[in-house]
């Protein structure tokens, strides 16, 4: 299996031959749109995760799944086609192009990889920069995905999930802050592993046997039922990713905590 991230100087080998997608985007950090301006991957084209990689906001959660014309609009206009490879890259740790690897890939594209080590790893290298502001791919894709190709769980399904993982820091699992959503705590019987955890010190993903056996101490491992939900339903995917890496297929909960907590009714945990 290819894995699905992407070294640096593997990408700098390939420009030529994949479509690059700049996703970066912080929750309270500066905008995605200037930061590409000022500096981005040759080539690269800018994607907003609020317009693109998520629907409104509402009961479904704060970041639900984009409406699949708006996605596929959207990929189409970043140039992205059927049959290029892509590569996603943020200055988020991944979180974000997890994001729109999952996307893609729920779709139905088959070649995705994510930037290890994400922008500053690109920076660090000393690799070429351009700059200029977001603006249309200069030749349009012709990507015709459609969603289904990445499994997921709802409201009504995720604590059917033989292992339910918990993306978010372990104090927000904990229940001792909540710096977002309205109630803090976890959904009954969830695992914590917080994508966070995912990285080494250099912000790279950690090895493959790291990871596996990081997730395995919770039960996540291959062959499990496995399900991932964080606050938004964004870092969740950077644990799918990173559980790809680690040869676990797991689906993801779109809705998460923000889509969880809407109802009062439902149940929640804090330990």
């Amino acid at each position: 299996m290819t894995s699905p991230l992407i070294a640096v100087d593997e990408l700098a080998g390939r420009l030529e031959e994949v479509t690059v997608l700049d996703v970066r985007y912080r929750l309270g950090g500066p905008p995605g749109p200037e930061e590409f301006a000022a500096g981005h991957v040759p080539g690269a084209s800018y994607v907003d995760l609020g317009a693109a990689l998520a629907g409104p906001p509402g009961a479904g959660g704060r970041h639900p799944l984009p409406a699949p014309d708006v996605f596929v609009a959207a990929m189409r206009a970043a140039g992205v086609c059927n049959d290029r490879p892509v590569v996603v890259y943020d200055d988020w740790s991944g979180n974000a192009a997890a994001r729109c690897w999952w996307l893609l890939r729920h779709h139905g594209h088959r070649d995705v990889r994510v930037l290890d080590g994400a922008w500053p790893a690109w920076r660090a290298a000393g690799l070429p920069v351009e700059q200029g502001a977001p603006a249309p791919a200069a030749e349009p894709g012709g990507f015709t995905g459609e969603p289904g190709a990445m499994p997921v769980v709802d409201v009504a399904t995720v604590r059917d999930a033989g292992v339910l993982v918990d993306a978010r820091a372990p104090e927000r699992y904990r229940g001792e802050v909540e710096p977002v959503d309205p109630v803090a705590g976890h959904i009954p019987g969830a695992v914590n592993l917080p994508s966070s955890a995912n990285l080494g010190p250099d912000g790279r993903f950690r090895p493959v046997a790291e990871l596996a056996e990081a997730y395995a101490a919770v039960g996540a491992t291959a062959g499990a039922d496995v399900a991932v939900y964080c606050g938004s339903g964004v870092t969740a995917a950077h644990d799918v990713l990173a559980l790809e890496v680690a040869g676990v297929a797991a689906a993801l909960y779109p809705g998460s905590w923000s889509e969880w907590v809407a109802d009062p009714d439902r149940p929640v945990e804090t330990s």
